[in-house]
């Protein structure tokens, strides 16, 4: 009688992930370019010997940081899911760090299972550059920028719209509504922070809105016009993104989390000049 072998149990792990964006080609794999969810893919290859796929709760693009990415993946083996962030960052680059790991349901997903996506952008208004801000800021020093302005064409987006004018071409996605859970604008300084939460995001949105924003923040572009432009549909007029390297995934909500607060919430200081020194701060 031939005995029955079983494949080994396995159990799901998810990761709270930072990663700096400069020098990748984005979060999702692919051929030839250097990417996110490659590099931790092949340190987990090397720790279990064989390749298992990495589900992340959101794409960024080129260019673009996390301070909170979440994904997860399936493993057999020993290793207690909560040691895995510490193993895997003995294999990972220094641009990429787990926070923590965790052990969740087979059941859960990173993606699926997320109630919002938060986004911030910043833009640094000096009229000189600086270098140490430069990899995380627009340095938009073309116009004086006024933050109400931007605050007060933001306010219309609350709400669940269809966001065409700001969708990018080349995505998979059959539509274009986006439930706005949370838009938000703030000046600490020379730099100006805009948070947009949504349950999901359109390829490229919050980049084109933020260069449409400039626009309104500028003077160049009235209240009513911008949205005018989005409630329209209006894409043919959205013509400029602003650049990657100001835009970071901040975090990633779910309703039913298994990493307390402080490893995930509010891990992505904000930048303040003051008019002496440099001063990072929340």
């Amino acid at each position: 009688m031939l005995e029955s072998h079983q494949p080994p149990p396995t159990h799901r792990v998810a990761l709270v992930i930072q990663y700096l964006g400069t020098h990748f080609h984005g979060w999702q794999r692919q051929k030839q370019q250097r990417t996110v969810q490659e590099e931790i893919e092949a340190a987990i290859a090397k720790i279990l010997g064989y390749h298992v796929p990495l589900h992340g709760a959101g794409r960024t693009d080129a260019g673009v940081h996390a301070a909170a990415q979440i994904a997860h993946f399936d493993a057999t083996g020993l290793i207690p899911p909560h040691k895995w962030a510490t193993i895997l960052n003995s294999y990972l680059p220094q641009d990429i760090l787990i926070r923590a790991s965790a052990s969740v349901d087979n059941r859960w997903h990173a993606r699926f299972n997320a109630a919002y996506r938060r986004y911030r952008y910043t833009i640094y208004t000096e009229d000189l550059p600086n270098l140490f801000v430069q990899p995380f800021s627009w340095h938009y020093y073309y116009d004086p920028l006024d933050e109400a302005l931007i605050q007060a064409a933001l306010k219309p987006l609350m709400g669940k719209h269809h966001l065409a004018a700001f969708h990018r071409a080349g995505s998979k996605r059959s539509h274009s509504w986006v439930e706005v859970q949370a838009a938000e604008c703030c000046r600490s300084g020379s730099f100006i922070h805009i948070e947009i939460q949504a349950d999901g995001f359109l390829y490229g949105m919050v980049r084109l809105l933020v260069g449409m924003l400039a626009q309104v923040g500028s003077g160049k572009r009235s209240l009513t016009s911008f949205t005018e432009l989005w409630k329209e549909q209006r894409r043919e007029e959205v013509k400029h993104a602003a650049p990657p390297q100001g835009l970071c995934l901040l975090r990633v909500g779910y309703p039913d989390f298994p990493f307390p607060k402080e490893i995930w919430y509010e891990t992505l200081p904000k930048l303040v000049i003051s008019q002496e020194s440099l001063v990072i701060g929340h």
